[in-house]
């Protein structure tokens, strides 16, 4: 498996693509609100600036199918990644809140675009036998940008200006629309038939079932640790919180190479189940936290379990569908991810304002119980039930 290359220059371009264009994203994503803020936004305006982008995104890629059958994946790549760079464009262009919230639109269907079809695109050029590997490699990109960008971005905006934020958002997006630009990579041939898929299949494609719900599930814990980290510590008095993304990107780093050449070689149960234990050790370390140290120590088995999840979610989806719906199951990766960060974000944020942000990672870990307890049934007992059925048509 090893004498298979992985490092093309298609797949070094579409690693690149992708890391550019979440830095251009994480730039913004705690600095807008701080500019909306500045312009006059009222808190429900800053909201809907916060949250229209993910729906924005979501609803785009209901009809990434009908786009890649017109125009292709690449073409529809570009389209996303001009739709990214007009946005932030256009940050600096407007200065009223209804502009900002226009803007924020384009860029959320440019994001969703952009996202779903440089992950198509990386699944063709990977080798089917180093997918795991491959798709581990690829998100480190935007792990590297969710641990750096946001630091720099509020930067940027607090030592300089706003337009600097900007300008420098618009190149990063731009320099990622080039790297695309330098892939030549051939696509997975469409097939000549038409498929009607109703509103549901689009949102989740046929066969994802099982991982779309683990990736709802785990999305809510995720998008939860990374959002409220910084008011549970500042609520227990723990300083330089920052330091939690940093320690745990690094541990990211570590856990995507040898997670993605288990799951190639032994299957996605001795990865996932490793790291949704390994996530779930980091949360209880996490609400006994009194220390950076403590807090640091949580942040290794964050990023461990993390950097095993993420990557193995989206593989699993690739590989249970044919080569022509890969665009298809990453729109789904990415529409169940932003479902299950949004609701967590909003649900166990409303239980923070009762119970305070400590007692609300209680229910995260709740949360993570689910995911595990549902994952080993599927293992054990669906996947099981298949087989039986499948055994008993063959004899029939």
């Amino acid at each position: 498996m090893s004498n298979i290359k992985l490092w093309t220059r298609n797949f070094i371009t579409l690693v690149g693509a992708n890391g550019l264009l979440f830095a251009g994203f994480h730039f913004l994503l705690p600095t807008l609100p701080l500019y909306a803020a500045s312009i006059g936004a009222s808190g429900a305006e800053i909201g809907i600036i916060t949250g229209i982008f993910g729906f924005s995104a979501i609803f785009i890629r209901l009809f990434t199918d009908a786009g890649v059958r017109k125009f292709g994946k690449k073409k529809c790549l570009y389209l996303g990644l001009l739709c990214s760079f007009l946005a932030t464009l256009s940050y600096d262009m407007f200065t009223s809140v209804y502009s900002l919230i226009a803007a924020r639109i384009l860029h959320g269907i440019g994001f969703g675009l952009s996202t779903t079809f440089a992950a198509a695109l990386v699944a063709d050029v990977i080798p089917a036998q180093r997918r795991g590997e491959g798709i581990g490699y690829f998100g480190l990109g935007s792990t590297v940008a969710m641990a750096v960008a946001p630091a720099l971005g509020v930067m940027l905006l607090t030592d300089f200006s706003a337009n600097i934020l900007f300008f420098t958002s618009m190149i990063v997006t731009f320099l990622s629309a080039v790297s695309a630009k330098l892939c030549n990579a051939k696509e997975a041939p469409l097939p000549t038939e038409k498929k009607h898929m109703s509103i549901r299949h689009k949102l989740c494609e046929y066969g994802t079932g099982i991982p779309s719900i683990l990736t709802i599930l785990f999305g809510a814990a995720y998008g939860s640790v990374n959002t409220f980290i910084a008011m549970m510590t500042s609520e227990v008095g723990i300083e330089n919180a920052g330091l939690f993304f940093i320690v745990g990107t690094i541990f990211v780093f570590i856990s995507r190479p040898f997670g993605g050449r288990i799951f190639d070689s032994k299957g996605g149960f001795w990865v996932i189940l490793p790291g949704g234990i390994l996530y779930l050790i980091g949360l209880g370390i996490l609400v006994s936290a009194q220390s950076l140290t403590v807090l640091l120590v949580a942040s290794v088995f964050y990023g461990f379990g993390g950097g095993l999840l993420l990557p193995s979610l989206m593989t699993w989806m690739l590989n249970v569908v044919t080569p022509d719906r890969r665009s298809g199951a990453s729109a789904t990766f990415y529409n169940m991810l932003d479902i299950g960060t949004s609701s967590g974000i909003i649900l166990l944020g409303s239980v923070a304002g009762s119970i305070g942000y400590v007692n609300m990672y209680y229910y995260v870990i709740g949360v993570m119980v689910i995911f595990i307890a549902f994952f080993m049934f599927n293992h054990f007992v669906l996947q099981k039930k298949v087989k039986k059925q499948n055994q008993q048509e063959e004899l029939a």
